[in-house]
């Protein structure tokens, strides 16, 4: 029998056909203590807007959930548990649970024991502790936690602590019998082809399911039919949905962007709107995302949008000193005026009192 957990077969159909996966945010009172009320609100809207997965305990959670003075991580990731099977019970659908994954060897097998305990189907298993570690220690590390949890790789781009890592990497981390998927976000289009031809080379091109965290490029990610050639023909695999913190935001229309790209593959050609909308969309991610300064307020960015629809009662995080950068408030502004048509304003005004319940 192998050693390498695998998750139900549902799990797999449903990642490879393609989901919208928004990095659950994490909502705080006042106080900076967990707020139990908007935090069961914001996974009930994820669910209602159709998502067909959520990620907990991911960088948009907070990775400070996991320090011993806050101890956040097993309740937050337990809350999201929760109130997701209730609302598959209550619907008949199914959500794919997948729980971030941190730490040196000891502590990532812990959380992925942990997650698996409470009914998460894979970790997204970050390798940002390991530092200057060989890949071949990286690779010995997620066999490591592979053995406990089925595995989504994560391509972190280094400006936010992640690192480069080669096109062999990707091949033998693909070679891995239980990764079901992998989130591409290094933020850079060479390296986006490394993982694509790693994941061919290790021969697992239709069973493995590319997901974009490139917050830059959504749209063109999810809109690009990638071919990889070689002596014995082409392989051709797409990416098939996203994993993305941008996503925690009008989750609704993201929902709605996924199912209109699914429309237009197989066409010969692309409508230059979609082409306008992928830029509009990368612009309103730069307001979110602070790109101007580094990243350094992209939680709180997307906690703005998420307090001015109602769903978070404020942008606090666990750091007090991480916080909207200098005229990125405005930034906001601008992009939410001009682009009235990326939000799903109206469809969270209808539903906010019951989710708030």
């Amino acid at each position: 029998m192998s050693s390498f957990p695998q998750p139900p077969a549902w799990v797999r159909e449903r990642l490879r056909a393609g989901l919208v996966i928004p990095a659950h945010p994490l909502a705080l009172t006042s106080t900076r203590r967990l707020d139990e009320r908007h935090q069961r609100a914001l996974s009930r809207y994820y669910h209602a807007a159709g998502t067909g997965g959520i990620a907990v305990g991911v960088h948009t959670t907070q990775f400070a959930i996991r320090e011993p003075t806050v101890g956040l991580y097993e309740p937050v990731l337990q809350l999201a548990a929760e109130t997701f099977a209730a609302a598959d019970e209550h619907t008949g659908r199914q959500t794919v649970r997948v729980a971030g994954i941190c730490g040196l060897t000891a502590q990532a097998v812990t959380e992925a024991s942990y997650a698996r305990e409470i009914g998460y189907h894979a970790g997204l298993l970050s390798l940002a502790a390991l530092g200057d570690s060989s890949e071949a220690a990286l690779v010995t590390h997620c066999e490591n936690v592979a053995q406990v949890l089925p595995l989504f790789g994560f391509y972190l781009q280094p400006a936010v602590g992640g690192r480069v890592l080669s096109r062999r990497f990707w091949e033998r981390f693909a070679e891995i019998p239980n990764v079901v998927g992998i989130k591409i976000a290094p933020f850079n289009r060479y390296q986006t082809l490394d993982v694509i031809r790693g994941v061919v080379a290790a021969g697992r091109a239709h069973d493995i399911a590319l997901y974009t965290g490139n917050d830059d490029q959504i749209l063109l990610d999810l809109l690009t039919g990638f071919v990889v050639p070689s002596e014995s023909g082409d392989t051709r695999l797409r990416i098939v949905g996203g994993l993305l913190g941008q996503w925690a935001v009008w989750a609704r229309r993201a929902v709605e962007l996924l199912d209109d790209c699914r429309s237009l593959r197989g066409r010969d050609t692309i409508p230059s709107a979609h082409l306008t909308l992928a830029a509009q969309i990368t612009d309103a991610n730069a307001a979110l995302f602070d790109a101007a300064n580094n990243f350094a307020g992209c939680i709180p960015g997307l906690h703005e949008i998420l307090r001015r629809q109602g769903l978070m009662a404020g942008i606090e995080c666990l750091n007090p000193h991480e916080r909207l950068s200098p005229g990125q408030a405005s930034e906001i502004d601008r992009v939410c005026r001009l682009y009235p048509h990326l939000n799903d304003d109206e469809f969270v005004r209808e539903h906010l009192d019951e989710w708030l319940r």
